[in-house]
């Protein structure tokens, strides 16, 4: 008996595959049902409507109802027939299906086949190479993918399209070569200018340099005696055949630079410095010291006769050709040489350039009245250019002639040249939040987001862009969450999408991850969940929070009420009641917690008592901070006994837990008693802890190379990422961006990328590192050594401002300090020195900072041979005992004149002896498997334990 069609479809049948309705599942959803049922031999083919003909290797038995799509037999003929479709007079290599009521047939040949590979990316997988059991074998470093962004190269005299010069114009700056200002000549050797050129004209304009030097030298002792005899003509006549020498040496430089490709453009953060004339500028202050100086000054004075009169005539394209730059960079070590000649003539088309180029040498065009002058011809030449609509040329005057790239910028985008006017803001390096929105707005949604990621411009990005472009600031506030969730940042995701009201349901999972992390973050998430309207649950476990007992920092009790004060609650009964108690808790602490300034903490408890109970908020006293004890700074005493395992890291986490990496026996979070939380058999002895406490990277170092995991603080999942060689990492980072040095210098990694890559580089040249890399959240410095021209060694403290890497200060160093068992440098404080005196046994802490006021020095009992511990702002000196029985740690934040707090370890020897800041707190640990923690300020003691195995 023939089953009906209603029949057929609640019965189980035999598939030779399936018709999936394309069109009205979604492709992805489609190929995840084709992924999950695929087959070594099955096909895929597409229906001219859209649908997708799935066949399978090998026929399957299948409830028809159930089936990831319209099921097809395979009929007596060889033909595929759809369920419920009549089968008879269907021939072989055909597909009958039923679709709107009409029997469809395909030539199953024909249609066109989906090769699926395609859907596979493998991106996000990172491959791991295995290395022997027992870590015989070093493991091998994965090569280092280098993505240092290059700063666009916009050319504005190109889409300007100027024509060549004139004649006139090329006789009025003959004695300048195109393609370079200056010429200087060095010594004869391989590769250099006099190879070049050969040595006729090279040993010519060296004889002529030395000539003159010489007559000038007679002149000045009085060797020349004879009134009538005048060296001025002399030197003219050399300066003359200079002029004629360099004029060939630069038309030689020009064409055998024609057919060379232009050199690479240096990376970002490796300034080079350029090369001084020595004879040339010393020839051209004596020339100008003789009659000779008429001759130059009247040259000059022409030049700027007829670049006025071109400018004043509107001939635009002599104009511009030939005008000089007015300001620019000073040259390396800030001073400036003389040139004779004029500027030269622009052989391109004009348009502005991504560096502005530096000043150079000075000229008798270089006076201040000069400058003036031609400031003012070019402004109003950029005004009247602009009218004619001739954008790029007015661009070029104000970024290139005036070196007033913002003005370059402003110009562009009143015109309409988005685009334009971010690549030269990018090549420019204006303001990072000018860049992100002129390339978000420009459709270069990718490259802003790149660029917001590494200099941290999504806020300020966003702002400029909301009261203009709400949509465009929306899209780029989701960009900035999504950026602060795949870095671990929680509560960072939720204050990205916040202000924005249509965002707030996207945050609740974040709101929830924050809350497990517990401590502040667990305080400061509650109050925007019951602002959501959270429910009863919510409200218990704020209110259990704000009356429990324990530190208000480390519990989040201080967190929540502060939140609390600036976030109420959507149902109004909850907040009254929330309010109250977190005024309560207020009282009861004697403030906030410390973390804001007193003004800020009396505007805070006033908002709280506005919204809790009237007659409990007219009970309450006003919060009074706790005076700290006046005295000795306070002393604390590690556990007498060693633990069972080695600590070669730790750190205190913002819920109180510890989290401790003990080497081979693998990584433990453990809570302040010393109970074991979770345990991960993952090697490290090193840890890396995100600025943001939701994620760590651990570090095992096997010899030269290391091997880092990623591990998340909320899921507890570890995740392998990479190997690398490196000379050593920063302890810390923002989630995302991870602080390295290798063989180059400073190399910045995204640690969210499947494997390795450089975002970002800092010196090179020869410059190199000596010491560790300091870094806080908004600041990194190091010690840095390199060579001044004449060879010998300059070394200076850097301090760069993070994320975006700008350079702050070079603090030069004397030789006391440059030693590097000595000398650490702070992150934004300076340096720490230790001068250790043998009799009487003392050591001397001296701080160095960027200020003009003498240095601050400290000295304490005992000799600290290993100099001074850092992280970040916190230090640590550390002296043996005078019986020989421990350590005595010095504690100390860069601010303070004196030590906070002194430690001792016993039974311990010096060297092992490590801190790390983070979270509010300093946590000090030592390699026998002991553990302290303090406050910041080193008056509260919030962990002291043993390290055991279970």
């Amino acid at each position: 008996m023939t089953a009906t069609p209603a029949a057929a479809f609640r019965a189980t049948v035999t598939a030779a595959g399936y018709l999936l309705d394309v069109p009205v599942i979604g492709a992805a959803e489609a190929a995840a049902r084709v992924l999950t049922r695929w087959q070594d031999g099955a096909v895929l083919r597409e229906l001219p409507d859209g649908r997708w003909l799935f066949t399978l290797a090998a026929a399957v038995e299948v409830r028809a109802d159930r089936a990831p799509g319209l099921p097809v037999e395979r009929a007596e003929s060889g033909a595929l027939v759809a369920v419920g479709t009549d089968r008879r007079e269907m021939r072989a290599g055909r597909l009958a299906f039923i679709a709107a009521g009409l029997t469809i047939t395909h030539d199953i040949s024909e249609l066109p086949e989906l090769d699926p590979s395609g859907w596979l990316d493998p991106t996000g997988v990172a491959l791991h190479r295995p290395r022997p059991v027992g870590g015989a074998a070093e493991p091998v470093a994965e090569p280092v993918e280098e993505a240092v962004p290059q700063r666009p190269q916009p050319d504005l005299r190109t889409a300007a399209g100027i024509r060549p010069s004139s004649a006139r114009a090329r006789r009025l700056t003959g004695d300048a070569p195109a393609g370079a200002r200056r010429r200087s000549f060095v010594r004869p050797g391989p590769g250099t200018l006099a190879a070049k050129v050969g040595p006729a004209a090279y040993w010519l304009a060296l004889v002529l340099t030395l000539g003159a030097m010489l007559m000038a030298a007679a002149s000045f002792v009085g060797i020349v005696a004879d009134r009538s005899f005048r060296p001025g003509g002399f030197l003219i006549v050399l300066a003359v055949g200079l002029a004629a020498a360099r004029r060939r040496v630069g038309a030689t430089e020009t064409t055998a630079a024609a057919g060379a490709a232009s050199p690479a453009a240096p990376a970002p953060g490796r300034p080079r410095s350029a090369r001084r004339p020595r004879l040339g500028g010393l020839l051209a202050r004596l020339a100008m010291r003789t009659p000779a100086a008429r001759l130059v000054r009247g040259r000059h004075a022409r030049y700027l006769h007829e670049l006025t009169r071109a400018f004043e005539q509107r001939r635009w394209e002599d104009a511009l050709r030939d005008a000089v730059p007015v300001a620019g960079a000073k040259p390396a070590g800030g001073k400036s040489w003389l040139s004779l000649g004029l500027p030269r003539r622009y052989t391109g088309e004009l348009r502005a350039t991504p560096k502005a180029a530096g000043a150079g040498g000075a000229s008798p065009l270089s006076g201040p009245t000069v400058h003036e002058h031609l400031a003012g011809l070019y402004r109003h030449a950029a005004e009247a250019l602009e009218r004619e609509g001739r954008v790029d040329e007015a661009a070029f005057v104000l970024a290139d002639l005036l070196n007033a790239p913002a003005e370059a910028v402003a110009v562009l985008i009143r015109n309409g040249r988005t685009a334009q006017a971010a690549e030269l803001a990018e090549g420019r390096d204006l303001a990072a939040d000018l860049v992100v929105r002129l390339w978000w707005r420009a459709g270069e949604r990718e490259h802003a987001v790149r660029i917001a990621h590494r200099r941290g411009a999504f806020a300020t990005a966003v702002e400029r862009l909301t009261a203009t472009y709400p949509q465009a600031a929306r899209e780029l506030r989701a960009a900035w969450a999504a950026h602060c969730r795949e870095a671990g940042d929680r509560l960072g995701t939720v204050e990205a999408a916040w202000p924005d009201e249509a965002l707030r349901p996207t945050i609740a999972a974040d709101l929830r991850d924050a809350v497990a992390l517990g401590g502040p973050a667990r305080g400061r998430a509650l109050p925007y969940l019951l602002a959501l309207g959270a429910g009863e649950a919510t409200r218990a476990l704020a209110l259990a929070v704000l009356d429990g007992d324990g530190d208000p920092r480390a519990t989040g009790r201080s967190a929540l009420a502060a939140a609390l004060a600036d976030l109420p609650a959507a149902d109004p009964a909850a907040d009254r009641e929330l309010a109250t108690a977190a005024a309560r808790a207020v009282v009861r602490d004697g403030g906030f917690g410390g973390v804001h300034a007193r003004k800020a903490e009396s505007a805070l408890a006033e908002r709280l008592l506005k919204r809790a109970d009237p007659l409990a908020a007219a009970d309450l006293a006003r919060p009074r901070q706790p005076a700290r004890p006046a005295g000795a700074a306070p002393a604390y005493t590690a556990a007498e006994w060693p633990g069972t395992l080695p600590v070669l890291d730790a750190a205190l986490l913002g819920s109180g837990a510890l989290l401790v990496a003990c080497g081979q026996a693998g990584v433990r979070l453990l809570t302040a008693d010393g109970r074991t939380k979770a345990r991960w058999d993952v090697p490290a002895d090193h840890l890396v802890l995100a600025d943001h406490g939701g994620s760590a990277l651990l570090v095992a170092g096997y010899g030269r190379v290391r091997e880092i995991a990623r591990l998340d603080l909320v899921t507890r999942a570890v995740r392998p990422w990479t190997t690398l060689r490196v000379r050593q990492i920063a302890p810390s980072f923002d989630g995302r961006h991870l602080i390295t040095e290798d063989e180059d210098g400073i190399a910045v990694l995204d640690t969210l990328a499947p494997r390795p890559t450089v975002v970002w580089r800092e010196l090179g040249d020869g410059q190199r590192l000596v010491g560790r890399i300091a870094r806080t959240a908004g600041s990194c410095a190091a010690v840095v050594v390199s060579a001044l021209p004449d060879g010998s060694p300059l070394t200076e403290l850097w301090r760069w401002d993070l994320p975006g890497w700008e350079l702050r200060s070079r603090l030069r160093l004397d030789e006391a300090t440059t030693a590097p068992d000595v000398s650490v440098a702070l992150a934004s404080e300076g340096l720490l020195t230790a001068h250790v005196q043998e009799h009487p046994d003392r050591t001397t802490l001296v701080r160095t900072d960027e200020s003009a006021g003498p240095a601050t020095e400290m000295t304490v009992a005992g000799l600290a041979p290993y100099g001074p511990t850092v992280d970040g702002d916190h230090w640590a000196l550390t002296v043996p005992l005078a019986d020989g029985t421990g350590a005595l740690v010095h504690l100390g934040a860069a601010p303070a004149a004196e030590p906070t707090a002194t430690a001792v370890f016993p039974h311990a020897d010096p060297p092992y002896a490590g801190l790390r800041g983070h979270a509010g707190a300093v946590t000090h640990w030592h390699r026998s498997g002991r553990v302290l923690a303090t406050s910041a300020d080193g008056a509260t003691l919030l962990a002291n334990l043993r390290v055991t195995a279970e």
